[in-house]
């Protein structure tokens, strides 16, 4: 039975101030998330992968069985390492717009006028678009350059219109 004397209740999200200027994170600070980034990939995916492959290989005595097995398990342990690391990122980025080391760096990615972005855009725009180009070869160097323009917007901050400032 519900109280008709409660308050009401309704989940709110963080208002941004459009008077307030938005901090720009720091150069160092998002390359820093960025590596986070990567090394929670490799170590949710690649490595149990690697690890139980090289175990079994060392490991068995010349049957090809063991090994087989072994990586299969290592495979079905990066297979659901990486269905976390999804689960995880997804919902830290619906939420406020950050990938689990820029939470850990307390940062986050933003609209360009400050308000907050959706998922389908940093999904879209921000990795699907940029992964495509990024075929062409040198394009993760041009992308990375542009980040000590002014604006500290990499090419995928660009092509979003986001910016990445302190959470």
């Amino acid at each position: 039975m519900t109280n008709p004397y409660a308050p009401p209740r309704a989940a709110v999200r963080d208002v941004t101030d459009p008077g307030a200027k938005a901090v720009l994170a720091e150069r160092g600070t998002r390359l820093g998330a960025a590596m986070l980034d990567s090394f929670l990939f490799i170590a949710m995916v690649y490595l149990p992968i690697v690890v139980l492959g090289f175990m079994s290989a060392a490991a068995s005595t010349g049957t090809r069985d063991t090994f087989d097995a072994s990586f299969g398990l290592g495979l079905g342990l990066g297979v659901v390492g990486f269905v976390v690391w999804c689960t995880l990122t997804v919902r830290y980025v619906t939420r406020n717009g950050q990938s689990i080391g820029k939470k850990i760096c307390g940062i986050k990615v933003v609209r360009r006028d400050g308000s907050p972005v959706s998922f389908a855009r940093l999904f879209w725009l921000r990795n699907v678009v940029t992964w495509i180009i990024s075929l062409v070869p040198m394009f993760g160097l041009v992308d990375s350059l542009f980040i000590f323009g002014e604006s500290r917007q990499c090419l995928h901050d660009k092509i979003a219109d986001t910016i990445v400032v302190v959470a």
